[in-house]
């Protein structure tokens, strides 16, 4: 153990709950837990937890899902859109947008800005 650090398998269980308390609570909530001190947590206090913030990771992966689908329908819109203001195809179409949002030809770039799903161009097929 040069580093200092322990592998996972050397942590005890109650270091390990730790550990993916912190990685849990980043997924729920976005940022990592500070001013909360798990060092006299038992392990039923860490599972309660781990339940808790399970029902917050599944409940923001639905909104996540629900606010992309939004955001597809509105992107093929905004498509449809351009094709009927002088668009010639679906490229040029696609061009024009990334000029609009300045992500400079980056498909994935563009998915994060307008709010799309990540890999969007790689699953959808070209109307």
């Amino acid at each position: 153990m040069e580093n200092g650090f322990k592998s996972w398998e050397q942590m005890s269980t109650l270091e390990q709950y730790a550990c993916q308390y912190w990685d849990m609570y980043k997924d729920a909530y976005g940022v990592r837990p500070r001013g909360v001190d798990t060092s006299a947590w038992t392990e039923a206090q860490f599972e309660a937890e781990f339940a808790l913030l399970g029902k917050e990771i599944d409940s923001n992966y639905k909104e996540q899902l629900a606010a992309e689908e939004v955001a597809s329908h509105d992107f093929e819109m905004r498509i449809l859109n351009l094709l009927q203001s002088g668009a010639s195809d679906r490229e040029m179409a696609l061009r024009w947008i990334h000029e609009a949002e300045g992500s400079d030809g980056d498909e994935e770039y563009l998915c994060y800005l307008v709010g799309l799903s990540y890999g969007y161009f790689r699953t959808k097929e070209v109307a």
